[in-house]
């Protein structure tokens, strides 16, 4: 046990080190690069310019338009950020522009994350919270105009700010530690801890990434998250476990965030829920696959897969596994019993699978997913099906076959868990 603990600890170290290295080596990121020309562009709403206001206290960002456009803005924890969804936009913003900021804002990029979505990311001085985002129309002889604004407030304001599922464990900044709780606070008594397992459901995609799509407009990101929620509600039933969502809605949360949820709850099991799609030159394939974490792919399939889901990522901005070094080392500390339990599960979740779900003809694969890589969490990654595959769709979308599936997989996660609350009962 002392070792474990040993091991725990240095693990904890390594990644805090990893992390101020990606810190000190992000600084100011440039603007994105030049959008496309502007025959190509003609029918999106053009960026023109942008101003910024205020001061470390409040802060204003305000950019022009040639037409309205729809929006969604939001924050995301350490480090800070706030992120801004908004439909296809052709940016035609003066060089430079982005690498300086003002008041609460370090710097920004910006640019076309998919076709039909652009993002800004904002990169942020401290902790901040959007009391408004809005587009004017044009009037007064000014263009239609996105505006942001931002007021400062301490970290525990920002981390009740952000979705329950996406906040991190509350750590509060250096300027915050020496702040005296009130001394008129009454005492409130502490809820009894949950002491139930975590299991976190994890549907891919969301927001401006649409995932993989078939025709009639069928997209991964929502196919997913139906599947997730219901079998969400099919593990809750039981009772004997909490189930974590890293989306319940049509949200994009960087890889990298998914995997801290997990690790933040002490997730006893992460499952993350895709469809698969071959490109026509590839010919067909069907059936669902489980793929485990490994540095080398089991297969050209498999690598495939991986790269692309790891790309997805890009629309997030700079994420901490974009720099290699830091790749490296949560590969190379991923514990070996984490791997040994992640393929356990997998063999029990392909054995339910089995008796209702087609399995793909080589059912078990590997491949250096990022969303698989917390050392400490036994995690896999579960392709439903192909949604380029025609029988594969039609079972997608039917209430009937995801009812059997939710079951046959809630069923493993029972099985594999009750397991290892034997396996641990026995050895306290």
């Amino acid at each position: 046990m002392a070792s474990r603990a040993n091991h725990h600890v240095l693990l904890g170290a390594a990644l805090l080190c990893a992390a101020a290295l990606v810190c000190a080596r992000l600084g100011v990121v440039a603007a994105a690069e030049p959008e496309p020309t502007p025959a190509a562009v003609s029918n999106f709403p053009i960026a023109s310019d942008v101003r910024m206001a205020g001061d470390a206290k409040q802060t204003r960002f305000v950019l022009d338009l040639d037409k309205p456009i729809t929006h969604r803005a939001f924050v995301l924890a350490d480090p800070y950020r706030v992120v801004i969804d908004m439909s296809q936009v052709s940016f035609r913003l003066p060089a430079g522009v982005g690498t300086a900021g003002r008041g609460l804002i370090k710097a920004f990029r910006y640019g076309l994350v998919m076709p039909g979505g652009s993002r800004i990311v904002f990169d942020l001085a401290g902790p901040a919270k959007i009391t408004s985002s809005y587009v004017l129309e044009a009037a007064n002889g000014q263009p239609p105009r996105l505006v942001l604004e931002l007021v400062e407030v301490d970290r525990a304001s920002f981390v009740q700010s952000l979705a329950p599922e996406a906040r991190p464990e509350l750590r509060p900044a250096i300027a915050d530690a020496h702040a005296a709780a009130p001394a008129s606070a009454p005492a409130k008594p502490a809820a009894p801890p949950d002491s139930r397992p975590v299991v976190v459901i994890d549907p891919g995609h969301g927001g401006p990434d649409n995932g993989t799509q078939a025709a009639g407009e069928i997209m991964e990101k929502n196919l997913v998250l139906t599947f997730a929620l219901a079998l969400r509600d099919r593990i809750e039933k039981s009772g004997k476990y909490r189930v974590v969502m890293t989306r319940t809605d049509d949200t994009f949360i960087p890889l990298d965030e998914r995997v801290r949820m997990a690790r933040a709850q002490t997730a006893a099991l992460f499952v993350s829920i895709h469809a698969d799609a071959l490109p026509r030159r590839e010919g067909d394939a069907q059936g669902a696959t489980i793929y485990t974490l490994s540095e080398k792919a089991s297969d050209a399939e498999a690598e495939r897969l991986a790269e692309a889901e790891n790309r997805a990522d890009a629309i997030g901005g700079v994420t901490m596994s974009e720099e290699p070094v830091v790749a490296d080392i949560l590969i190379d500390l991923a514990q070996r019993e984490t791997r040994t339990f992640s393929n356990r599960f997998a063999r029990v979740l392909m054995t339910e699978m089995k008796s209702t779900v087609r399995m793909h003809k080589h059912p078990m694969k590997s491949a250096g997913f990022r969303v698989l890589k917390a050392p400490d969490v036994p995690s896999v990654l579960v392709e439903l099906g192909y949604v380029s595959n025609k029988a594969d769709l039609q079972h997608l979308v039917s209430e009937s076959w995801r009812s059997r599936t939710v079951g046959s997989m809630a069923q493993a996660i029972d099985a594999f868990l009750a397991k290892r609350l034997v396996a641990a009962g026995s050895a306290n």
